[in-house]
């Protein structure tokens, strides 16, 4: 038996409903996936304005430990980073700032998790409603094809029809499935961009007082000498 005829053997015997299933599995995965990084979104967020003033409050007047001690209990991307860089200020400016790029590139991480299903999905789902398309069109030629074998006009007509419909649904569950995937990557890669901005805003803050502090102790320094 040649192998397009077993390959359309399989496809008539099987039909499209494991395509909808699959379909309907992968956007169960996709709302998961947006409700629970919407939770962590949650906490990561803060307002960029509170928490600046925040820092300038302490930072203002040399109190490094206090300002640390105020980022203590935040969660927020721009919190994280800025506390890595307390922590090692007192080590030198380098060392405040190797260590907020490092801590910024794991915040980047864990907010990029598993977005990648999400853009998958959206990209490939309409293909597989597309797939399930042409297994429904070849159900209802193989329907058209069976009209010479006895079946009368009516019933053929139905057989025929119910194929290009189960065609017709497998490509808009395709798209339905694609759009709300799509629609929520592009989001939380909004937020993302947001967010790393706001981290950097906060990153060139610390930067600054450390900068400062180290200029004023070495003027000190110089003055003793």
């Amino acid at each position: 038996m040649p192998i397009v005829e077993m390959i359309k053997n399989v496809f008539v015997q099987w039909g499209a409903n494991w395509v909808l299933w699959l379909l309907f599995a992968l956007s169960l995965g996709s709302v998961g996936i947006i409700v629970e990084r919407w939770f962590v979104f949650r906490g990561k967020q803060d307002v960029l304005r509170e928490l600046s003033d925040t820092l300038e409050e302490t930072l203002s007047s040399g109190d490094f430990p206090g300002a640390l001690a105020k980022l203590e209990k935040r969660t927020s991307v721009g919190a994280v980073v800025a506390r890595a860089g307390l922590r090692l200020a007192p080590r030198g400016l380098t060392a405040a700032d190797k260590g907020m790029q490092s801590a910024l590139a794991i915040e980047r991480s864990t907010l990029e998790n598993r977005l990648a299903y999400l853009g998958t999905l959206g990209n490939n789902a309409p293909f597989i409603g597309l797939f399930g398309t042409v297994i429904g069109v070849l159900l209802a030629f193989e329907a058209l094809g069976q009209t010479t074998g006895g079946r009368t006009g009516g019933v053929a007509s139905n057989l025929v029809m119910g194929a290009i419909a189960e065609a017709l649904v497998a490509t808009a569950v395709g798209i339905g499935v694609a759009l709300p995937a799509v629609a929520a990557y592009n989001y939380f890669q909004r937020r993302i961009t947001r967010m790393l901005s706001d981290a950097e805003a906060l990153t060139n803050l610390v930067l600054a007082y450390v900068s400062a502090r180290e200029k004023s102790a070495g003027a000190a320094g110089k003055g003793m000498d």
